[in-house]
């Protein structure tokens, strides 16, 4: 992990943990030593971040410096909360994670008053069962997408015929209750959408398609 990462994931945590959150609960977070937190507030607080606290206590996150005070209004505070909870409902832990992360951004953003609308939403959202299946290979085919590296899939279609092809993957596509990879398939050099659970393994080549996948994302909206 960088330090930068580092560093918001240490904001994350001060926005997430009842306060004072002490440099234990801080490092059992993020994963770095009592004595990296240490270092880490002091460069938060040189950077600007507003934070109470010592050593031995605990730290309180009074006023975040990385993120400008927001105003929402009470529907669009709404919509908000009605957004992050589907999402945090997909059955994706890592999309979950960044959902309840943007929440506490906002929320530490707003004001008094603002928060209160956050805790008592009218919107809310309930599934009785997970919409998604768990994928193992979701974080990797993501990672391929936003480096737009070429994937080797191992797939089945839907006779069940088995197939190792290397395809090039251009977003993940979420339907009313199926899971899609949108490629480009190198074996039929031609725009595929492969469901996602019947991808049965998924490894990063090393081959890079950029700096192709923002025109062929145009080329495949343009022939639909």
């Amino acid at each position: 992990m960088s330090r930068s990462e580092r560093l918001f994931t240490l904001l994350a945590a001060l926005r997430r943990l009842p306060s004072p959150a002490t440099a234990a609960q801080l490092a059992a977070h993020t994963g770095v030593s009592p004595r990296s937190i240490y270092r880490d507030i002091d460069s938060l607080r040189a950077g600007g971040a507003r934070i109470d606290g010592e050593r031995g206590f605990g730290y309180t996150l009074v006023e975040d410096g990385a993120l400008p005070p927001q105003t929402f209004s009470r529907i669009e505070l709404e919509a908000l909360i009605l957004g992050l909870s589907e999402v945090r409902h997909m059955g994706d832990p890592a999309l979950s994670g960044a959902a309840q992360s943007v929440l506490d951004k906002v929320a530490a953003t707003l004001p008094s008053l603002g928060q209160q609308h956050l805790l008592h939403a009218v919107s809310q959202v309930h599934h009785f069962g997970q919409r998604y299946a768990r994928l193992p290979d979701m974080d990797l085919i993501r990672a391929c997408c936003w480096r737009e590296e070429a994937l080797a899939i191992d797939y089945v279609d839907r006779n069940g015929v088995a197939s190792r092809r290397t395809i090039w993957p251009l977003a993940i596509v979420y339907l009313d209750n199926m899971l899609v990879v949108l490629a480009r398939c190198c074996l039929r050099d031609d725009f595929r959408m492969f469901r996602a659970e019947r991808i049965a393994a998924a490894a990063p080549t090393g081959d890079s398609f950029r700096p192709r996948r923002a025109a062929l994302l145009r080329d495949y909206r343009a022939r639909m």
